[in-house]
Order: C-alpha cells, then structure tokens, then sequence
C-alpha cells in the first residue's frame, strides 16, 4: 500500500517574496482555483493582517477543495495567545488550517527575538494549545531548523516536540537560508524521526539558494517526511522555493517515488501541468523559461540530427518520459545544423507528408542553410520554419494579401506639458477582390506608449476580413530582438512568441536592417500560421 505524501503550496505567500511580484487579490483567487484543478492539499493563501492584499483575498477568500491556509506566527513573548492581536488577525481570516512560523535557531532566538530559549519554546507550546482549543488544523513552521539543529540539535527537536505535544498536525523543517545540500537533509530527518518524531507528522520546505531544493525536498520524502511544501515555477525570495512543476512529475514518474507514494494529482491533472504553469506566468507577464525541467519549451527538443534519427524510431532513446504525460510536445528544431531525419520529423509534427525521396526536401535544407546565414534562427522559431517548408513543397495557401504599410513615430507634449511618443501606423491588405486599410496607434489602455511594432500589430490584426474571428484570440507574448552584425551592415533579428486561447503556442521570425520590416516580417509569419492551423485553406471569396 503507498503512502500518502500531502503537497502543500505557498505560491501566494512564499512566492510573492519575489522580487518583482506582486498578486492582486484576484490574481491569487485565479490562481488557487488552478492549484485546486492541480489537485494540491494546501494552499497557502498569505498573512492576513500584514498587508491589505491579503485581507482583501481571505475575506472573499474562494472555495477549494485544497484546504486554504492562513499564515502567521507564534504568539509573541509577554501576551497570551488569546490576547495577541497579529495572532489575532490570522485566526480572524476563519481559515480551518493555519501555518505559523516560530523559532527554532538558538541564534535566532536570543539575538532577532531578543528572549530566553526557555521563553521561546513557551511559547510555541503556548500558541499550539490555543488553536487546539479553536479546533483549527496547526502547522509549525519550524524557521531555520536545519541550521538550529546543528548547533543545538536538542534544543531544535524541543521545539518540534513543543508544537506537536500541543496539538500541531505538522511540524515543517524549513531550510531557511537555502544552503543544506541533500544529504545532509537527508540524514537530519532521519535523526528527527529516530529521536521519536513521526515522518507522519513532519512536513519539508527548502529554498533554492544552491540549486537544491527540488533535490532536498525528495531525499526529506525518502527519509521519511510526508508533506512537501513548494511554489508554482519555483517562485520564492532570493533564489525561489522549490519547484512544484519540477517535483509533481518526479513523484508521480520516477522511482521509487511512483511506487512509493500517493498525492491528489491524478494523471490527468498532471496532463494541465505546463497550463498550470503558463497561467502563473501569464499573470506575472512573464516569459516562461525554456529550458525548465518537464515543462519548458525546450523539455523535449531535438536539434542533433543523430537525435532525432533515433526519435523517430523510439522515443525513449533520448526522452526520460511521454511529453504528453506534463502537457508539453516534442520538438524537434531546425537550423543550419539539421538533417533529413529533423526534417522528415518536423514535417510530420505539422501534419505535412512528404515522400522521403523527394528532391525538395534537399531544396529546404538549402533554404535553411542559407536564411541562417543571412540571420535567421530557425531552431527557436518553429512556426516560420515551417512556412518555409511549405512553400517550397507547394503547400503554404495565401489567405491575403499586404499592398502597403507605414509606420510613424511622434515625439510630442501631452496635456500634462509632457513629452511623450506615439506610432502610428497604417496597413493595407487584399482579401480576395477587396482592399481594406486599417489605422492603429501604439496607446494602450492606460495611456502608455507601446511602441511602433505595437501599432503596426494592431492595424494588421484589425480588419482580416472573414479571417478575423480566426485572429482575435491571437495575442503576442513575447518579442525579442537581437543584431546579428554591427557596424553599418548591422541586420535585426525579431522573434515574436504568439499564443491563442486554445493554450498554443508558437515563434516566429524575421530578419532586416529595418527592425520595423524584420517585426513586420515575424508577425505575418504568426497570423499566416494561425491560419493554416486553424481554416486550412483560403475561403471562397468574390
């Protein structure tokens, strides 16, 4: 019979220590609400009290199967748990399941709460047995243990022993300051539970500061603990927390874990995995990370020829898992590197058939070949390599036409005596017999600048005619830029990241001395293939 391993998340408490984050109380309600579908146990749902944001989310805080957790501290030396009004304020948030954070670190203690070591564990013991009386669910979040432990092992498991002898459901180790390393992890809560604490009742939280906290949080699972604390996309102060997206798959995949333990992710929860993750990102107006484990653009992509030989016969020959299993896809990219075994792969992931003796196929390599040569970078920009392909085999249908387009730039005073700028710019396409014009300004809803390239996606996503449903749900998620050579014979590289509310997600790119041209080049690239992907072929039009 497997164990039941609990997954406690702290994206909305932990997670928004990082720098630059900032949850809006709807933005944690959406995402808890995607941490529910996930199938995680806890979510921690921040401080009531500490900051309006978080008053204003436990107040209209949402319904989850996940059980929502309030976070706080022990009560503070010299008041009573019942008369201590920021202890207060976090059982007020009415939150069945509450995490407070207490001392464990002698040094701690006597030098940042300026008390007796005596006193401290008073007072844990003191704040466990009030919410014991309330009938709330207690977690102890055991701050600094690992370091308090090696200096005074004794009086670090004292402390656990003061929470949990008063009624804590958990008791959580917390590495702090990020820098126990697994092993050592490993051996300290084995030591734990050797000195009579039960695995059953310990919990694990590791912050990344050495690039080990998805590593430590598993050799604490196999040392005996059985709860795991963690943050979507490993969002966390300084270096971030572990990673959930990182460590679900690991335990619901690899051994010994997949043998050893049971969570609330179901297999197909663990499918919505890489949606999960974008919606984070999305929120944050983040670029996801390419290259993050199970998840990443990049998780699954083949470059090497030799690699993609193999692929083709048996995934496995270079695939630790299904990609399908995370909802990601396999990739399998093409540069001035590639062979016919990428090719004939990649041709077959768009759906094209091609015989494997046809002379074109030799003609698109060459093409490739020569683009990058020129500037282009094919192996981060599938959807236009796959243009490409298309018309050199025929198949890339033309669904309208661009005439003319012009962009201009403005530097002017706004009504605040202000200098500002603002693009405008002008696109005329034919679709079928007709011409349309379409004038757009780079302002957005708040007023701010976005620039020429933002203009002239607007006006060339304003009127496609009976093209335009198709569009709409179109949104450009990333752009970057990069010159190729300097001097005066500099060319701009533009690769523009696209996604539509299906959840797809594709690149793009374009190259030119004018930046304008190359973004221009990138976004028909974009709309060309939603196109494809979406009609097919071009419709009957007078």
């Amino acid at each position: 019979m497997k164990d039941r391993l609990y997954l406690f998340d702290t994206t909305l408490r932990d997670g928004q220590q990082t720098q630059g984050v900032q949850f809006s109380a709807s933005d944690k309600t959406q995402i808890a609400h995607a941490l529910d579908a996930l199938g995680v146990d806890y979510i921690e749902g921040g401080w009531p009290g500490a900051n309006p944001t978080d008053s204003e989310f436990f107040a209209a805080a949402p319904r989850t199967r996940a059980k929502m957790t309030a976070f706080g501290m022990t009560k503070r030396v010299g008041r009573s748990a019942a008369n201590d009004d920021v202890l207060a304020a976090v059982l007020n948030a009415g939150t069945a399941t509450v995490c407070l954070v207490g001392k464990t670190h002698e040094f701690h203690v006597s030098t940042a709460l300026g008390v007796t070591l005596d006193e401290n564990r008073q007072a844990i013991a003191e704040t466990f047995r009030h919410l014991r009386a309330l009938g709330r669910e207690a977690l102890f979040d055991a701050e600094h243990f690992f370091d308090g432990y090696r200096a005074n092992p004794g009086y670090a498991l004292s402390c656990l022993r003061a929470a949990l002898d008063e009624g804590a459901r958990w008791a959580v180790l917390c590495d702090t300051n990020g820098g126990t390393l697994p092993s050592e992890v490993g051996r300290i809560v084995s030591e734990v539970i050797a000195a009579g604490i039960p695995g059953e009742a310990l919990g694990i939280h590791c912050h990344d500061d050495t690039g080990n906290a998805v590593a430590g949080s598993l050799a604490a699972t196999e040392a005996g603990c059985r709860q795991v604390q963690g943050t979507l996309n490993g969002l966390g102060e300084r270096c971030g927390n572990a990673n959930l997206t990182s460590l679900i798959p690991t335990l619901l995949l690899k051994e010994p874990y997949a043998s050893r333990f049971e969570t609330g992710v179901s297999a197909e929860a663990l499918r919505g995995l890489l949606k999960t993750s974008r919606i984070l990102d999305d929120i944050l107006n983040r670029v996801p990370l390419r290259s993050a484990p199970y998840i990443g653009a990049s998780a699954f992509a083949h470059k090497a020829g030799l690699h993609a030989s193999a692929i083709l016969k048996d995934p496995t020959t270079y695939e630790h898992i299904d990609p399908a299993r995370v909802g990601n896809e396999r990739v399998i990219p093409m540069s001035n590197q590639a062979g016919q075994s990428n090719l004939r792969a990649r041709l077959a992931q768009a759906g094209i058939e091609a015989d494997p003796k046809d002379s074109r196929l030799a003609r698109i390599l060459d093409v490739v070949k020569e683009r990058e040569d020129q500037g282009y970078a094919f192996d981060g920009a599938q959807a236009s390599f796959e243009l490409v392909a298309r018309r050199e085999l025929g198949l890339c249908p033309s669904f309208f036409e661009v005439k003319r387009y012009r962009v201009t730039v403005e530097r002017r005073k706004n009504k605040y005596d202000r200098m500002v700028s603002l693009s405008e710019a002008v696109v005329v396409v034919k679709i079928g017999g007709r011409k349309a014009m379409s004038v757009s300004d780079s302002m957005d809803g708040s007023g701010q600048d976005r620039g020429p390239v933002n203009a002239l996606a607007k006006a060339l996503a304003k009127d496609l005619g009976p093209y335009q449903a198709c569009i709409d749900d179109m949104k450009l998620v990333d752009f970057k830029v990069r010159i190729t050579q300097g001097g005066t014979e500099a060319v701009t590289r533009v690769i523009i990241d696209s996604e539509d509310g299906q959840g797809r997600r594709w690149s793009t790119v374009g190259v030119s001395p004018n930046i304008v041209d190359a973004s221009f080049e990138a976004l028909l690239d974009a709309i060309q293939w939603k196109l494809i992907r979406d009609i097919g072929q071009p419709l009957a039009l007078p």
